[in-house]
């Protein structure tokens, strides 16, 4: 595919495409999805906004009473360009590091960072150095703006892995965090001259063995969600209050908050973490009319007897993992909610097939948005007929793209983005869900890649070796069950369990420890000596039918 001249300096993310031949099919099948070679997607969510629904309707609301409006949120994003352009001198293409939670400071940071024609790097507090450094060292930032929160993972892969990055905290009072910076700025900038297709945001993936794939995204593509799933399915209007528990730095949360709101002249209801029990209660109370969370909430929020908080939503949507079919009756039955089902992918930016309103057919995920097709391949590669299970396939205006890595190969076949989820397709085009077919862990909406839990699990004094696999869960849809060898004269008792879970918590995510962790004397292996997952998947499936 020939791209149009870029508007970047460092020439960074293009010169680390993958090659042309490994690109899926681009398809831009309605006339939205048609935009000019020209464009810089924080000018046409910012500046546009404003433009379109004047500078004082609500942006940003927080639980804390926090209030940001359009015109607020575009001088402040105005200003991080200027601080990254004038102070830190940022050229076009070079790459900022983004680690924070869900913060007006994060929205106006990621605004800011585009408008200046820099590549946003998105990453989540949770992560921990050792998960951090594998990110740096791929997207190379100049730059990284941090919740002083959460500095210290990064000053520890600074000074293991990139001596040269620049780290600014924000969200504290000293003289150089990135508000004060803001603060001594005019607030009037221009946005960078952009193409359409040069990269706008490097979107990291969990890794299957520590490793994260970066998924790469342009400027169109960021537009070009709304013009789907944003307009067709979604449909925010200018009153809504949208409130999403996923991070900015998920491409899920960040169409939830920030393409999808702003382009709808609605607000944002940013909170930064809050139990599910505890999210019903700010729904209430603060009038939110759009929720969009995992399954795994919703059945909790009911659980919890919290759930008559959720009757004043007008839409919630449901991604990160299958909704159970029972599970959407009971909240249809129960609190009149409908729950607005849909797949996505970080390698697709967002979501691709789902239903609303009359639409939806109950257990089905749905029908590809408008601007998509998909389809079910069989083992060959080849078109499967309805009623047959096989790879979920899809093609759309946007495509999956790693930044430099052998594994596009085998995302991408025959021009279809494969992404890793077993589905079969009715009659009437209705696609409904069977299963994951790789080794990711579904937990509570998380990606969970077991060989990296294996890995921080092995990293114990007291543990030989460790396998990790699904393990059913009521509330979490999947839990990580972990199985542990010890050295010998170690006792395999509650205590050691926990100070293991604990030990993991302090090397990766939180969100990724075992709470299922189980002793064994040893673990299978075939003869050449490699370890058989589906034996732990078997015993751990028929200890819990």
């Amino acid at each position: 595919m020939t791209l149009s001249p870029s508007g970047h300096t460092d020439t960074f993310a293009r010169d680390h495409l993958p090659p042309a031949g490994q690109w899926p099919v681009l398809e831009f099948t309605t006339e939205q999805l048609h935009h000019p070679q020209r464009l810089n997607a924080a000018a046409e969510l910012a500046d546009r906004a404003v433009d379109r629904f004047g500078p004082d309707r609500p942006a940003l609301r927080t639980p804390d009473g926090t209030l940001w409006t359009y015109g607020e949120l575009r001088r402040r994003a105005d200003q991080v360009a200027q601080v990254l352009t004038e102070d830190l001198g940022l050229v076009p293409g070079n790459r900022v590091l983004l680690r924070s939670p869900n913060t007006p400071w994060t929205v106006a940071a990621w605004l800011g960072v585009l408008k200046a024609g820099g590549v946003v790097v998105t990453t989540v507090p949770a992560l921990r150095a050792r998960e951090l450094a594998p990110i740096v060292e791929k997207t190379r930032p100049a730059v990284a703006l941090v919740d002083h929160r959460f500095l210290d993972d990064v000053l520890t892969v600074r000074a293991t892995h990139a001596p040269d990055l620049t780290v600014v905290p924000h969200g504290g009072d000293t003289a150089d965090d990135l508000s004060s910076r803001a603060a001594r700025k005019e607030g009037r900038f221009t946005a960078a001259d952009t193409a359409a297709d040069d990269v706008a945001l490097f979107g990291p993936t969990s890794g299957s063995t520590g490793v994260p794939k970066i998924t790469v995204h342009f400027h169109r593509d960021i537009l070009s969600i709304d013009h789907t799933f944003g307009q067709h399915t979604l449909r925010l209007r200018p009153d809504d209050l949208v409130a999403c528990t996923a991070p900015l730095a998920f491409t899920f949360g960040l169409g939830m908050l920030v393409v999808f709101t702003l382009r709808a002249g609605a607000c944002a209801f940013l909170t930064e973490t809050a139990p599910p029990a505890r999210l019903a209660e700010l729904v209430a109370e603060h009038g939110v009319t759009v929720l969009a969370t995992a399954p795994t909430a919703y059945r909790q929020i009911l659980t919890s007897g919290a759930g008559e908080r959720l009757t004043g939503l007008r839409t919630a949507v449901s991604a990160g993992e299958h909704i159970p079919r029972v599970l959407w009756e009971e909240l249809r039955d129960r609190l009149g909610i409908e729950i607005v089902d849909g797949i996505g992918a970080t390698e697709m930016l967002h979501i691709f097939i789902s239903a609303a309103g009359d639409d939806i057919r109950p257990g089905a995920t749905g029908r590809p948005v408008p601007g998509y097709r998909a389809t079910v391949l069989g083992p060959d590669g080849e078109e499967v007929g309805p009623g047959v299970a096989g790879r979920l396939a899809v093609i759309g205006p946007v495509g999956c793209r790693y930044l430099d890595d052998e594994r596009q190969a085998a995302y991408v076949v025959n021009g279809w983005n494969v992404t890793g989820d077993t589905f079969r397709r009715d009659e009437d085009g209705y696609f409904w869900y069977e299963a994951r077919d790789d080794s990711i862990i579904l937990s509570s909406g998380y990606n969970i890649a077991g060989p990296e839990v294996e890995a921080a699990i092995d990293t114990h004094q007291d543990v030989l070796e460790s396998a990790v696999v699904a393990a059913p869960d009521p509330e979490r849809g999947s839990v990580v069950c972990a199985f542990v060898v010890l050295r010998d004269g170690v006792a395999g008792d509650q205590a050691k369990a926990k100070e293991i879970q604990d030990h993991v918590k302090q090397q990766i995510a939180p969100y990724k420890y075992p709470r299922d962790l189980r002793f064994t004397d040893s673990l299978p292996r075939n003869p050449s000596g490699k370890l058989q997952h589906f034996k732990l998947r078997q015993l751990v499936e028929a200890q819990t039918s």
